[in-house]
Order: structure tokens, then sequence, then C-alpha cells
């Protein structure tokens, strides 16, 4: 059997147009979106990410303030910067630029940002919100995964769904998302036993490791007709990979995701999905 890829580009592209029209609607109201990026340092791979991430706001009309900031920048200093966008009304989404220099803490940066204007749904209030069913903006790679579900019409109730991951960004804020679909997530990680087994097990397996020098996920480990989202995006042998061979995987699974232009696309779509419900929100608020 061959599985039905899941094309991010094309289901990001759904996400998108469906944005254009919520920009079109909130500046009919006068209001203009608007995401303010800040960018600490010249790391070649985050001022690509954050290229996109306006190219992706300019395409659905939604406004950028980009803040390129010097890596010898103290904490204080970025603090200052994050206060002043959390009182500009005009700015709706503040978006940090991870990872961040070693002098700069990462828990307090992301903290810093109003929960209201937190688009990475990485704040500890927005975190809470989602562990109690309530979050109106979540961790944008998590909830591009769900909407891959949700574009091809995948049920999650009663499945078993393998996570491997627990990190902030991705693990935990899926589990929460798996969870209120009624799903039995079993989280997985670096010093769980007999992760094959585990695997094997598995309804749907979502992985998101990120280092092919440690683990591959390989045929093997999937039952037949298995769903496999692969997260994972890194260089191994010159190549952009993710955790999986796309081209032997679905061969044996139901639904894959390829990498590049699998779970890749989607992070961005939900990024300029959620400055939206940003700028709902604000404008709510008053």
């Amino acid at each position: 059997m061959t599985g039905i890829k899941i094309d991010g580009k094309e289901i990001a592209q759904s996400v998108k147009d469906r944005v254009k029209k919520a920009v079109e609607e909130l500046r009919a109201q006068n209001i203009a979106p608007c995401l303010a990026t800040v960018l600490v340092g010249n790391n070649p791979a985050s001022a690509t990410y954050v290229k996109n991430k306006h190219k992706a706001c300019e395409e659905v009309g939604i406004i950028t303030k980009d803040h390129k900031l010097s890596s010898t920048i103290t904490q204080t200093e970025l603090n200052e910067i994050i206060d002043n966008l959390n009182r500009d009304k005009s700015v709706h989404g503040i978006l940090v630029q991870l990872p961040l220099p070693d002098q700069l803490n990462e828990f307090t940066t992301t903290s810093r940002i109003s929960p209201l204007k937190d688009v990475d749904g990485l704040t500890p209030y927005n975190a809470g919100l989602l562990a109690m069913k309530k979050a109106a903006l979540v961790a944008c790679t998590p909830s591009g995964v769900m909407e891959m579900f949700d574009y091809h019409n995948i049920k999650l109730q009663g499945k078993n769904i393998v996570l491997i991951n627990r990190s902030n960004l991705v693990g935990k804020p899926l589990y929460h998302l798996l969870l209120e679909r009624n799903a039995t997530v079993i989280t997985c990680h670096s010093k769980t036993k007999n992760l094959e087994a585990w695997c094997r097990l598995a309804d749907i397996i979502i992985t998101a490791v990120g280092d092919r020098s440690k683990f591959t996920l390989t045929p093997d480990m999937i039952t037949e007709g298995a769903i496999v989202i692969d997260v994972a995006i890194s260089r191994f042998e010159e190549k952009l990979v993710g955790d999986a061979d796309y081209d032997k995987i679905i061969q044996k699974a139901s639904y894959a995701t390829p990498v590049p232009g699998g779970v890749g696309p989607m992070t961005v779509a939900m990024l300029v999905k959620n400055t939206i419900t940003a700028a709902s929100l604000s404008s709510q608020l008053g």
C-alpha cells in the first residue's frame, strides 16, 4: 500500500486564505493587524525564519515591525523593548525569535510578553490556559499539526498516539491538544525504554527528535496503516531531513508528512492565524 501525503504547503495556504479574509474584516473595523518581531544577534537560521514570517504576513496583509538587536544586548534592555511593545496599542502580536544568546534567559524573556500578544503561545499564562482547555493563543507548530488532522478529517478520539518529544514548543502543548480530542497519548523521550515497542502500538506517531544521528523512525517501527507526523527538521548528510525517511514510511503508513514541505509551512501559517486572533482579542477589550 502507498499512503496519502499530508501536504503542509497546501494546508498552510488554506489557512492563509482564511486569515486574509479575516484581515479584510478587521480592516473594515479600522483595525490594522500588526506583528512585531524581535531578532537578537546574527544567527543565519533565525534571520531566515524571521524573513519567512514577514513574507507570510505580507501575503495576508498583516503589518510587521522588525526589531533587529545586537547580540550583546542585556536582559534589562531586552525587557524594556518588550515592555514598550506590550504598551504599543498598534502592535497586536509579539514574537521573540529563539534561541537567544547565552546572556539572555529564554523563560524570563518569553514570560515578559503580554499573554494577549503572545502569538507563540509560550507564556506561562497561556500554557496554563491550554492545560485548562481555555487557550486562545496556542504554540504554532502544535496547532499546525492539529490543523493537518482537521484538513484530512482524521478523527483522534480513542486513538493511541505516541508523541516523541516533551519540549515546551512541541511535545507539551501537543499533549494537551490531543487529550482535548480524547486521544490516548503516550509521551516518549530520550529516557524512554523500548521506544520501538511503544511505536508499534500506535495508531498515530508524532515524532520531533531532530537528530538523525541519534534517532530514525524506520518502517519496521510502525504498524501497517499507521499515521506518521514528522515534525523534525535538521541537516543530515547535506540534506534537510526529518526523523523518518518519507519515501519508505509512506509505503506502510496510511498518511504521512514529508520533510521539507510538511509541518514546517504550518508553523508560519499558524503564526499569522494567531496574530489575527490576538488582533481580534484586542478589539474586544478596546
